[in-house]
């Protein structure tokens, strides 16, 4: 029997925001199926703000961090009209599936992973191996989830919007000469993803003196020790955005020439404004973030103990510290078509 088209349709969001910007194919396959229908998403706060402005999204519904068992009845009741016909559960929680049961949607599709299956009406299976589940580009995964729901998937790939007027006043604060190139020195995910601070601070010197580079230095909340280390080892100034927030983060990405960073959110903002990226990437497999989608370069170092997935280094961090500044300024230097002195090393080394 063929299910009818919703009008209410609900979808929850990952939490952290490189995943979240990696749902966005997901999301708009969702609406590219049922134009009709009025999608609500639901996430952490950042989140929400981070999709805010995309034309596809017809509102956005902020959830605490960890819901308690109140507040989680609460925000299903509030959530009730917009889950109405279908909830679309894109996080692997318990909690996430819950939500969608309490909210009383007629159809919740989701992942069919942490004991979670008996909440869910249509149960998308995890990517297998052998029997094992392994690791997949996290914007596939999100998609087979959307199409499960019906969702119609196009080809082009994580999108955002950057509010024009914060554009403009970034615009006129880095005007000047050269590329603009943004360093993106944190992680939130925890340490071990974190290059060192000092090692930004040489790069955009580098840059800064080899190919005129004007360098804005990006930190968010909770980053003011890599902000400060970053800007007392630089020989020069770098630019800062004048506010904190995932709206100037957009407008600042969506400005610059290249993305210096770790394997986090702002990589994932920079693919989808199109940027081109140099990813220092240390404890995470690749495999769930790489993009068709993505130009640059990844570097990383194979090392017998990676990837650990862990947020805290058990032993010398040298998947991030083997990663030189030599490597990343060749990377950079190509990426904005700059000419780069010394042989070009590979991508990935054993250490």
């Amino acid at each position: 029997m063929r299910c009818a088209a919703p009008e209410a349709l609900l979808a929850l969001a990952p939490n952290w925001v490189g995943d979240a910007v990696m749902c966005t194919p997901a999301l708009r396959a969702l609406k590219n199926a049922h134009p009709r229908a009025r999608l609500t998403v639901a996430g952490r706060d950042a989140v929400c703000s981070l999709l805010e402005g995309l034309p596809w999204v017809d509102a956005l519904h902020p959830l605490p961090a960890r819901p308690g068992v109140v507040e989680l009845f609460r925000h299903a009741r509030l959530l009730a009209p917009a889950a109405r016909d279908m909830a679309v559960v894109f996080p692997h929680s318990f909690r996430a599936a819950l939500l969608a049961r309490l909210a009383g949607a007629r159809r919740r599709v989701g992942h069919d992973r942490n004991g979670r299956g008996f909440l869910l009406t249509e149960r998308v299976a995890p990517h297998r191996v052998d029997g094992r589940i392994t690791p997949v580009y996290m914007a596939f995964e999100y998609l087979d989830v959307a199409e499960a729901a019906g969702g119609t998937r196009d080809d082009l790939g994580p999108e955002l919007a950057a509010p024009a007027a914060l554009r403009a006043e970034l615009a006129e604060r880095f005007t000047g000469e050269g590329p603009l190139v943004a360093f993106a020195p944190g992680a939130a995910f925890g340490p071990s993803k974190r290059w060192p601070a000092e090692r930004f601070a040489s790069l955009a010197d580098r840059l800064r003196g080899q190919c005129g580079a004007r360098c804005v230095l990006l930190t968010g909340p909770g980053e003011e020790d890599t902000r400060r280390a970053v800007l007392d080892a630089a020989r020069h100034p770098l630019l800062e955005c004048p506010r904190q927030g995932l709206d100037m983060l957009k407008a600042a990405v969506s400005l610059a020439d290249l993305l210096v960073g770790n394997d986090s959110g702002p990589r994932h903002i920079a693919v989808a404004f199109g940027k081109p990226v140099v990813c220092l990437m240390g404890p995470t497999s690749p495999a769930y973030t790489e993009s068709p989608w993505e130009r640059g370069r990844v570097l990383r170092i194979d090392v017998d103990c990676g990837p650990c997935q862990q947020p805290v280094c058990a032993t010398d961090h040298r998947c991030m510290t083997g990663i030189s500044v030599d490597r990343a300024a060749e990377a950079a230097l190509e990426a904005l078509g700059q000419p780069a002195r010394g042989a070009r090393p590979r991508d990935e080394e054993r250490a």
